[in-house]
């Protein structure tokens, strides 16, 4: 046995693993962690150790049980919490977990390609390939240096199919439930993304301070040019209870750095692509007009080249 093998994590079966130790995933696993054991799946095993060391999550020091993507444990259920650019890299580390299904709670609409990066990577012909679907969460948070901050409680919708990974995250405290028309919900998820995520990036303030002036009317405008989209894609909301939506899950997370804000500050890339990419192709396919997504796709576009 290596001196590496040997300092290695013992390997066993967690009834729960997250891939993804960035805010949101910390602060999910931290919650998880007082009720249950949980995995965390890092980027490497140098940030494993600095997370088994401890991080501080809200008021708490959290010493994750972290793991390394070169010696990962099995897993009953795998929540993915990636940025989208880096889902097919968390499909190969969840097929290697063995899990009974992988559920996917991340921005943009990521489910297929993960579903596909699983199935590829499956280890073995001696049982069918998990279940793999994409969920919603509007829990947020942010890193504020070397201190991850939740910043709002939210609703977690899952799919027909994870119901135990629903009673896992709600004896945890988490509002979480099944949703059997899931396919709205996402879309749903979506329009908030998409008028948030972008505006908050590009005037860089929290997600409360778009709710009002000057904000105010650009997140009314990207509302209103996306509702015709979805709508015909099979988002359930009618054009009023979209904007107030909206207005509600920021005003919910008033204190939140989006997503696409902290990754402007930080110098990384965003995910503009799997988020108004994604839509713009949609707007492209019913011939929509939606200048105001496009404007605001090109100048983060351009900060990120920057």
């Amino acid at each position: 046995m290596s001196l590496k093998d040997s300092c290695a994590p013992a390997l066993r079966r967690y009834p729960l693993a997250i891939i993804g130790a960035g805010a949101l995933g910390l602060s999910f696993a931290a919650r998880l962690a007082a009720s249950m054991q949980v995995a965390v799946v890092a980027r490497s095993a140098a940030r494993a150790g600095q997370l088994r060391a401890g991080v501080m999550v809200g008021d708490a020091r959290f010493q994750a049980d972290a793991h390394a993507p070169d010696a990962l444990p099995e897993a009953d259920w795998v929540i993915v919490l990636v940025k989208a650019a880096d889902t097919a890299d968390a499909g190969r580390l969840a097929a290697a977990m063995r899990p009974l299904g992988v559920l996917s709670l991340q921005n943009g609409l990521t489910g297929e390609a993960l579903r596909d990066a699983v199935h590829a990577s499956w280890p073995g012909e001696d049982s069918p390939p998990p279940q793999v679907e994409q969920g919603i969460t509007t829990e947020g948070a942010f890193r504020d240096g070397d201190r991850v901050t939740p910043s709002g409680a939210g609703d977690t919708l899952l799919p027909p199919g994870f119901e135990a990974v629903a009673e896992l995250l709600s004896r945890a405290g988490f509002r979480a439930r099944v949703e059997p028309d899931i396919a709205a919900a996402r879309l749903a998820k979506l329009l908030v993304n998409l008028a948030i995520n972008p505006l908050a990036a590009l005037f860089r303030v929290p997600n409360g301070a778009l709710c009002e002036p000057p904000y105010r009317v650009h997140l009314d405008a990207l509302v209103r040019e996306a509702w015709p989209v979805l709508h015909a894609e099979g988002l359930a909301l009618d054009e009023a209870a979209a904007h107030a939506r909206v207005v509600a899950v920021a005003r919910a997370t008033g204190a939140n750095r989006a997503s696409m804000l902290q990754d402007v500050i930080a110098g990384r890339r965003t995910e503009i692509d799997a988020i108004t990419g994604v839509f713009l192709d949609m707007a492209a396919r019913h011939g929509a007009e939606v200048p105001t997504h496009h404007a605001v796709f090109t100048l983060v576009k351009q900060i990120e080249a920057g």
